[in-house]
């Protein structure tokens, strides 16, 4: 089974091929070769270390939410 998480851009590259992303803090720097028209804000679909499609913002952030929460009852 393979997992993607909703991340937002917050830095595009000058070449346009790579992003920095966020997600609960953390950076990571990933490709941006499967997709197009991005900008800094949108949120895509990060699959080991590749975009692989542009997200939704509300349903972006209903994921995160659903994985906040399962945390949450982990942890308890």
């Amino acid at each position: 089974m393979c997992l993607a998480l909703p991340t937002q851009i917050i830095a595009i590259s000058d070449d346009q091929q790579n992003a920095t992303v966020s997600l609960d803090g953390i950076r990571k720097e990933i490709s941006l070769a499967l997709v197009e028209d991005i900008v800094v804000g949108d949120y895509v679909l990060l699959h080991v270390g590749y975009a692989l499609s542009k997200v939704d913002i509300v349903e972006a952030e209903k994921t995160l939410a659903l994985f906040a929460e399962m945390n949450d009852l982990e942890s308890a």
